[in-house]
């Protein structure tokens, strides 16, 4: 399994939200270059990026910022938040972002993101789904930074483009998003069960290495990590295992 570190952005800083509310924020002093040469030191060849501002308002709030992260060249790039037209795409491509994440696109604008899996190619597409459990235990789709509850099941939503070719999913569940209370180990074994093709990446409550292993004995691909590592909460030995260039 490939442990993934994740930087969050809004307005230029590095943040964490709890469960993602935005009034939950944690601001970090680390200038996001900073945690890129730090993780790349640790040996991680891929980096998350979210544009927090642009997950919330639909267009790239921190462009900027991101363009300076891929510049540097030092370790794989996938960015998202606020990717919602073929331009952002295109720009995020050329400036050197490896993996173009989608998210509430992926929901709205269902054909249009068909039709960016066949241009761009499965490997430079992912789809977010951002998940939170109804009382029946279905986890349902949310959209727009989180803010917008949907109907939609992540069952559905996975199966509505897997004729197109999709091969990476990122799955948050939100509810354990930044709050340090262990993944939903169970959602992603259903997640494999049901759809092994899929290069999933498990997102939210990721607290330490045992949490990391346990996600790798269920045969997922990759794993998320933003406050623990941001925190240093993981000892280097038990991150070492999933770091590809430790």
């Amino acid at each position: 399994m490939l442990l993934i570190p994740s930087i969050d952005l809004r307005a230029g800083h590095c943040v964490r939200l709890l469960k993602g509310d935005f009034a939950a924020e944690t601001r970090y002093e680390f200038e996001p270059h900073e945690l890129l040469l730090r993780y790349q030191r640790l040996g991680a060849s891929w980096l998350h990026i979210v544009d927090l501002d642009g997950a919330r308002d639909g267009t790239l709030g921190n462009r900027g910022v991101i363009h300076q992260l891929a510049s540097q060249r030092a370790v794989r790039l996938q960015v998202g938040g606020g990717v919602r037209d073929g331009a952002t795409v295109d720009d995020l491509l050329a400036h050197g972002i490896a993996r173009v994440v989608i998210g509430s696109a992926a929901v709205e604008r269902r054909e249009q993101v068909i039709g960016w899996l066949g241009t761009y190619g499965s490997e430079r597409v992912c789809l977010a789904f951002d998940v939170r459990l109804d009382a029946a235990g279905v986890p349902r789709l949310c959209t727009r930074g989180w803010q917008q509850q949907t109907a939609l099941s992540l069952w559905d939503a996975v199966d509505a483009f897997a004729a197109a070719g999709l091969k990476h999913v990122l799955c948050t569940d939100v509810e354990r998003d930044g709050a340090l209370g262990g993944p939903n180990l169970a959602l992603y074994a259903q997640a494999l069960q049901r759809f092994p093709q899929i290069a999933w990446q498990a997102s939210g409550g990721i607290r330490d290495g045992a949490d990391l292993a346990a996600l790798a004995a269920l045969g997922l691909p990759a794993a998320i990590s933003g406050k623990a590592l941001l925190e240093e909460r993981i000892a280097i030995e038990e991150l070492r295992p999933f770091l590809q260039n430790a």
